[in-house]
């Protein structure tokens, strides 16, 4: 493992992949490309390095001055100081160019470098994991103070709902999560929401029993595979609801039949064989 050196560094063309590249794959390091001559790279600077210390290395600020490394200006496409390049892993994961205002430099840095809300929310996760979940609901609820739209720390707050009863909170908190940001989370996301959808059901075997005597109570078929789903078991909730679409394709229980569908979908893997299946099983029968 690379060594993490320190926070704040002057590099050059002979040092970058070593202090640039090497080090982005242990922590994400912002490049500043700058000039003596530049009014704004004076404004920007200070307040990158102040930003930097007060981190406390979570993140590396590298300092290059373009005139003095024209090389590295054109292989990132420099065009105009002051310019800044995020890595992380070896490559460029976003970029800036011109003087911004500290509320917007720290909104840019929070999109790739851990802050207080990140230390919250693992704090909280651990909590969670020990059985203390008031503990853990108040870091994931002061994480969110800090970070109102902080995509792991709302999951893991609708989680704890979810584990408490609180179904109305859970969903609320998962309706907040951006589409962006919900996007690596979108199996563990859909997977709650099966959860979420099949509290109020019966148990699987009051459900089962309940279709057996009343094969036409499409409702109840709904309750069903919503509560097979729950359970993680996916092929045969998808089963369940597919007859349901069969019988009432585009209205009333079809209708929720089919939205339950797609959340199985996004829970078990958007492209897995089983989605695709079942997909096209859907497909054909509101299409037909």
């Amino acid at each position: 493992m690379t060594e993490p050196g320190p926070a704040i560094i002057d590099v050059d063309e002979t040092t970058f992949d070593q202090e640039v590249l090497a080090q982005s794959r242990e922590r994400p390091v912002v490049v500043d490309f700058w000039a003596p001559w530049c009014g704004p790279c004076r404004v920007l600077g200070p307040m990158l390095e102040r930003l930097a210390t007060e981190h406390g290395g979570a993140f590396r600020l590298a300092k290059v001055n373009a005139d003095e490394n024209p090389g590295l200006s054109a292989d990132f496409q420099v065009r105009g100081i002051p310019a800044l390049k995020a890595f992380r892993d070896g490559r460029v994961v976003d970029e800036l160019t011109g003087a911004l205002p500290e509320p917007a430099l720290r909104a840019w840095l929070e999109g790739f470098v851990p802050g207080p809300a990140d230390a919250l929310l693992d704090e909280g996760t651990a909590l969670a994991g020990a059985g203390r979940t008031g503990e853990a609901r108040a870091a994931f609820e002061r994480a969110l103070e800090l970070r109102p739209r902080h995509a792991r720390a709302l999951f893991a707050l609708a989680t704890l709902e979810a584990d408490g009863g609180e179904a109305d909170k859970a969903e609320r908190h998962l309706d907040m999560i951006l589409p962006d940001d919900a996007t690596p989370l979108a199996k563990e996301i859909s997977a709650l929401r099966l959860r979420l959808h099949a509290a109020d059901t019966g148990s699987l075997p009051e459900l089962a029993k309940k279709v057996a005597q009343s094969p036409d109570d499409l409702d109840a078929r709904v309750e069903l595979g919503k509560a097979q789903a729950a359970a993680g078991r996916h092929e045969e909730a998808l089963a369940t609801l597919l007859e349901v679409v069969r019988r009432s394709p585009r209205v009333g229980p079809g209708e929720v039949a089919r939205e339950a569908m797609v959340e199985i979908f996004g829970a078990i893997g958007a492209r897995s064989p089983l989605a695709d299946a079942y997909r096209e099983k859907m497909a054909a029968e509101l299409y037909k």
